[in-house]
């Protein structure tokens, strides 16, 4: 388990669901990790935004869409991924000089903080955040909980650039990377110290990335994932349905977890991972 009061610049730091049915997906995710909602509070484009908690502390957000210009496509559901920065406004600039876009903000999201939303090179989005009262995600690494976002892409290479640029991040693909994992890549923040002591990878480890030759989606060629830790790989794969979601990927082992990719009833899809100590052990 992990408790966090705070994060440095470059950590990633929260993960939302911004979704039209936010009380269908509340329900959902209460079902799936018992996840108790604080809210709604206002959002600066109107709706509510629920803040998930797990014994009290904040683990994760649920709140309702931004509204689309007149005979805009609806946005597929997702879950999105923050960075925690010194500053929205200069990482903003950082991304532009290093070509990628700001395709949101930056702007107040008050008392909590101020944030931006990012495209990167690659065509992957994601956020970054400003702390004032709320830092982001209280507890991770544990049931229930938030553990990794990982970024599916078919440029690494750009990808890789750009998190650098902007972040400070280094890409490091560790030993063993290509049996089985494809083209992958954890990205590393020099300095910092995360995750638990006995994790199989450096603690400085911040986000993975993974390296395909098919686009996650028609039209889509990057996107960020996000994935919880669950205390049962099984009873999620129970659970879900019958709690109006679906199951993508039944479990297989990615030691050391046992994994599932699930969707919800929104059509956001995400993984739970079972920590399997025994092949914790023995790597």
């Amino acid at each position: 388990m992990s408790e966090r009061e705070s994060y440095p610049h470059g950590v990633p730091c929260w993960v939302d669901l911004l979704v039209n049915e936010p009380e269908r997906a509340t329900a959902f995710y209460k079902e799936l990790f018992g996840w108790e909602f604080l809210g709604p509070g206002p959002m600066p484009d109107g709706g509510g935004y629920h803040v998930a908690q797990v014994n009290g502390c904040d683990v994760a957000g649920v709140g309702s869409a931004p509204p689309r210009p007149d005979g805009a496509p609806a946005v597929p559901a997702a879950w999105n991924t923050y960075v925690a920065v010194d500053s929205a406004d200069a990482t903003a600039e950082r991304a532009r000089a290093a070509g990628g876009m700001v395709i949101a903000g930056p702007f107040d999201a008050p008392p909590a903080g101020r944030a931006a939303i990012l495209q990167a090179t690659d065509g992957s989005v994601i956020g970054i955040w400003e702390a004032r009262d709320r830092t982001g995600a209280q507890r991770v690494n544990e049931p229930s909980a938030w553990a990794m976002s990982v970024l599916q892409t078919t440029d690494p290479g750009a990808a890789t650039t750009f998190y650098s640029e902007v972040f400070g991040w280094e890409a490091w693909s560790p030993p063993g990377a290509g049996d089985g994992f494809g083209r992958f890549t954890l990205f590393r923040l020099p300095g910092y110290v995360g995750g638990e002591p006995q994790q199989p990878v450096p603690r400085d480890v911040i986000a993975a990335m993974v390296g395909t030759d098919e686009p996650p989606a028609p039209g889509i060629h990057a996107v960020w994932g996000v994935d919880f830790w669950i205390d049962s790989a099984q009873r999620a794969v129970a659970t879900a349905p019958s709690a109006g979601g679906s199951v993508i990927a039944e479990p297989h082992v990615v030691p050391p977890f046992r994994r599932v990719v699930l969707a919800d009833p929104c059509g956001a899809l995400f993984s739970v991972s079972e920590l399997q100590l025994d092949l914790l052990g023995a790597r």
